[in-house]
């Protein structure tokens, strides 16, 4: 029982990680029906700024809130300037045009990373605090994990405020129900989807600083795998839900690290994919998606 509660609060963490970054994914599909195939680079991204800023400030509090800060800034600066030149010359031409630029996006985020002096293809330490572990009755969890936890959870309600309760919130879901009945209605179609890649963007950037916290190491090349087990996560719990891609996350999270803890975990990467492949045989629109019919 130690063990099993144990490696819940493990794949809770993990979980809290993936949903922060499936959000970004749920969102950007449910307002342009584009899967953005590069937002694990901009994790990536996210991460290498936290980097930066903690060997700067040192792996203290103060420096974790700075590293938080800066990622999400220059995660929402990227995705601006990604969805200005790279997404929105594309909205009216052919969905597969948008999907081939976003995996062209991520090559680019990726061999940039590898190529620029200050970062560079080999991998690097991340400065983390000194682990503390706490005892919640019979289970121990570390400093770490709690910080994870509890940035994603309020960084979650955040996002589920802005969007019930925001005038932006429902210009996203004004936008999301229908692009052309918002337009005549007075939304601003084209600043509505760039805030919600910039919403994106910063739950990625610090989905970034959160697993780099949590798995102390940085590379071009990290974004990748958590990337797309966050679009299985998308996928799972309903891609264009909010509530699904939360459910998604932190599902896949706790059956990834039970499968490390129970069968081997040289099959964790595996059960993702057979989850992906089940849901989308069982239930396509996901767990908490609807199905939509398509007139023709």
């Amino acid at each position: 029982m130690d063990t099993f509660l144990k490696q819940f609060v493990n794949g809770l963490s993990l979980g809290s990680i993936y949903a922060l970054i499936a959000l970004g994914y749920t969102m950007v599909y449910g307002i342009v029906k584009l899967i953005n195939f590069a937002h694990g680079d901009i994790m990536m991204v996210g991460a290498y700024t936290g980097y930066f800023i903690l060997r700067a400030a040192g792996a203290n509090p103060a420096g974790l809130c700075m590293a938080f800060l800066g990622a999400m800034a220059v995660c929402a600066l990227l995705s601006l300037i990604i969805e200005r030149c790279a997404y929105r010359p594309l909205r009216n031409a052919p969905r597969l045009n948008s999907l081939i630029t976003a995996i062209a996006v991520e090559l680019i985020l990726q061999n940039a990373m590898r190529v620029l002096p200050f970062a560079g293809p080999n991998p690097r330490q991340f400065p983390t605090m000194e682990t503390r572990f706490f005892s919640l009755g019979v289970v121990q969890i570390s400093n770490i994990q709690l910080i994870v936890i509890i940035a994603s959870a309020l960084l979650m309600i955040v996002l589920n405020y802005i969007i019930s309760y925001t005038k932006t919130g429902r210009a996203m879901r004004a936008v999301s129900y229908d692009m052309g009945a918002a337009s005549l209605m007075g939304v601003n179609v084209n600043r509505t989807i760039a805030v919600t890649f910039v919403i994106g963007s910063v739950l990625a950037g610090a989905g970034g600083v959160l697993y780099a916290t949590a798995y102390p190491q940085v590379d071009p090349l990290m974004g990748y795998i958590p990337g797309l087990k966050a679009f299985v996560a998308a996928v799972l719990g309903g891609i264009g839900s909010v509530p699904g891609a939360m459910a998604g996350g932190i599902i896949l999270g706790i059956a990834e690290t039970m499968t490390k803890a129970y069968i081997s975990s040289q099959y964790a990467d595996a059960i993702s994919y057979c989850i992906l492949i089940v849901i989308l045989l069982v239930k396509p629109a996901g767990l908490l998606g609807k199905k939509n019919v398509i007139k023709v």
